[in-house]
C-alpha cells in the first residue's frame, strides 16, 4: 500500500528557498560583499574611462570609499581625450607639485573685487617726537631712512631753558637750608636735654625745618611739571648737581613712559637700561630729520618723524550698492583677500585678512564708502650700510590693490582656479591625472568668477582625485591639435 505525500505548492518552494538564501547571504556578508562591491565599482570606471580591462582579485579585496575613480591606478586611456606631456611641457605650462593635487570639498565664499590702497594707520604709524624744553643739540645720533629700535638715543640737547634752571637751583637751595636746620635741630636736642636752653628756641627750629620740607614738597611738583621723572628729581637731591642735559629716545608706539626724555648732568652714550626696554616687533624708520647739529630749538619745535609700519591698513573703496554686502561680511568676521598686482609676475594673493571697521558715512563726491581692512607686514630687507642699519618694509603706503570680499558662503564645494577649467562651446572640461597620462573629464561649473570655479558635485570628480590646478587651456589646445591628424614632414621648413 502506497503512502501519498501532500503536495507542497511552488510558491511555498520558492518562498522558502529565498528565505534561505537572504538568511545564510546575512550570515556571510561580510566575506562576499567586499570583494563584490570593488568589482562593480572597477567595472563601472573602466566603462566610464572607455577601456575594458578587468582587475584581479586581490586588487578588489580592498574596499575603497573611491573605488573606481582612481584612474592613475586602473583605468586605461582613451587617446581622444587624454594626453601625455614630457618633462619639458609640463614646465612649461606651470606644472608642479604644488600646482598637481588632489581636489576636496570646501567652503566657497563668493566675492566681490573693490579697488583698495596701502594706507598707514592713523595715530599709530607716524609717531611725531619734539622737544619739551629750549636748548641746542649737542648730538645727533641718527640719520634720516636709518631703522631704530625704542629706546635707541636719537638726540642730546643742551639746556637753556631759564624756568627749569631757576626751579632746579632753588631746589638746590633749599635742600642746602634743609641740610643745615637738620644739624641745628640736631643740635638743640642735645643742648636742651642739660637744660642750658630753653625747649621753646628747639621748637622755632623743627617749625622752620618743617616749613622747609613744605617747600620741598612742591618744589618737586614743579620740576615733575618741567618733564623730570621721580628718578631725575632723587638725582638731583643726591648727586646736588644740576641736570643740563636733555637725552632723546625713540619712543615705543604702544606705550609711552617718562624714560623717553632724560636729563642727565654728563652725556651718557647709552639706550634703555636692558630690564627697561620695552617691546616691538618691528623697527621704527626715521622718516624726516627736522634738525641738525648746533641748532637752537625751541620748547615744543618737532625734532624727527619716526614711522612704524609693522601694521598698516588697507582702505577699500567700495559703492554704496555694496553697503549692506560688507556689512554682512564684517558682522560674520570672514576672512577678506588682498590682491597685489607686481610688475612682471603673477598677482600675489594675501589670504586671511580681517576687517577693521566702515566708515560711517558715503563720500558725496565719488559716492564711494571706505572700509579699511588690517595688513601685518614684513621685512623684505635688513641690511647694515656705513654703520647704520637700514630696512625695507614689504608694504608701503600708497600701493595699490584689490580687495576681495566675500558676500555669500557656500558650504561643500568643489573649488579650483580657474586655471584648472578649459572650454569649449558648451563643454567645459578639467584634466585628471591618470599616471603619466591626462585624461580630459567633462564638469559642470556652478559659478566663475575671475579667480575660481566651482565644480558641481555631480559624480564626473570625487574629492581625492587629482587633477591639474592651472594649464587646462594649453592642454586642451593640446589636444586638438593631437586629433588634427598625421605630421606633416615638412612643418616647419620653408622650400
Amino acid at each position: 500500500m502506497k503512502i501519498r505525500m501532500p503536495k507542497v505548492p511552488m510558491k511555498w518552494v520558492w518562498l522558502f528557498a529565498t528565505l534561505a538564501v537572504v538568511i545564510v547571504g546575512g550570515l556571510t556578508w561580510k566575506h562576499w560583499f567586499p570583494a563584490t562591491n570593488a568589482w562593480v565599482n572597477q567595472t563601472a570606471a573602466s566603462f566610464r574611462s572607455g577601456g575594458g580591462e578587468t582587475h584581479d582579485s586581490e586588487t578588489a579585496a580592498e574596499p575603497d570609499p573611491h573605488a573606481g575613480h582612481d584612474h592613475a591606478a586602473h583605468a586605461g586611456h582613451d587617446e581622444a581625450t587624454s594626453l601625455e606631456l614630457s618633462k619639458q611641457a609640463i614646465r612649461n605650462i606651470g606644472l608642479s607639485d604644488e600646482t598637481i593635487r588632489p581636489i576636496k570639498l570646501e567652503t566657497f565664499r563668493r566675492s566681490i573685487t573693490v579697488p583698495a590702497v596701502v594706507v598707514e594707520r592713523p595715530g599709530r604709524s607716524r609717531v611725531q617726537v619734539a622737544t619739551p624744553m629750549t636748548g641746542v643739540v649737542t648730538h645727533v645720533h641718527a640719520v634720516q631712512g636709518e631703522a631704530v629700535e625704542p629706546g635707541s638715543l636719537l638726540f642730546q640737547i643742551r639746556l637753556t631753558h631759564e624756568d627749569l634752571v631757576n626751579a632746579q637751583t632753588d631746589f638746590l637751595r633749599t635742600l642746602g637750608e634743609l641740610d643745615v636746620e637738620q644739624r641745628e635741630v640736631a643740635r638743640l636736642q642735645q643742648v636742651t636735654s642739660s637744660g642750658a636752653i630753653a625747649g621753646k628756641v628747639l621748637l622755632e627750629r623743627q617749625y622752620a625745618r618743617d616749613k622747609l620740607n613744605a617747600n620741598l614738597s612742591a618744589m618737586r611738583e614743579s620740576l615733575r611739571l618741567h618733564g623730570l621723572s621721580d628718578n631725575q628729581v632723587e638725582q638731583i637731591q643726591r648727586e646736588r648737581r644740576l641736570l643740563r642735559e636733555l637725552q632723546v629716545f625713540a619712543p615705543n608706539v604702544d606705550s609711552h613712559g617718562e624714560d623717553e626724555l632724560r636729563l642727565t648732568q654728563r652725556v651718557i652714550q647709552a639706550g634703555y637700561v636692558k630690564d627697561e626696554q620695552p617691546k616691538h616687533t618691528g623697527p621704527l624708520i626715521l622718516q624726516d630729520l627736522a634738525v641738525h647739529k648746533g641748532q637752537s630749538i625751541n620748547a615744543g619745535e618737532t625734532l624727527c618723524i619716526l614711522t612704524d609700519y609693522d601694521e598698516l591698513f588697507i582702505e577699500g573703496l567700495a559703492f554704496e550698492q555694496d553697503i549692506k554686502q560688507l556689512r554682512k561680511a564684517s558682522q560674520n568676521g570672514w576672512a577678506v583677500d588682498a590682491i597685489l598686482e607686481e610688475p612682471g609676475s603673477e598677482s600675489r594673493v594675501i589670504e586671511g585678512l580681517k576687517m577693521a571697521y566702515l566708515a560711517n558715512q558715503v563720500d558725496a563726491k565719488t559716492r564711494t564708502l571706505n572700509f579699511y581692512v588690517r595688513l601685518p607686514n614684513e621685512v623684505a630687507k635688513d641690511h647694515r650700510a656705513d654703520g647704520n642699519r637700514y630696512v625695507e618694509w614689504r608694504y608701503v603706503p600708497g600701493q595699490r590693490m584689490q580687495l576681495r570680499v566675500p558676500v555669500q558662503e557656500m558650504p561643500e564645494q568643489i573649488v579650483v582656479p580657474v586655471e584648472a577649467v578649459a572650454s569649449e562651446g558648451a563643454e567645459t572640461f578639467v584634466f585628471q591625472q591618470n599616471g603619466s597620462h591626462f585624461d580630459r573629464v567633462p564638469v559642470h561649473v556652478k559659478y566663475r568668477d575671475q579667480y575660481s570655479a566651482v565644480i558641481d558635485n555631480d559624480g564626473s570628480l570625487f574629492p581625492g582625485d587629482v587633477i591639474a590646478m592651472r594649464g587646462a587651456h594649453q592642454m586642451q589646445m593640446a589636444l586638438k591639435n593631437k586629433s588634427g591628424g598625421g605630421v606633416d614632414p615638412h612643418a616647419g621648413h620653408n622650400h
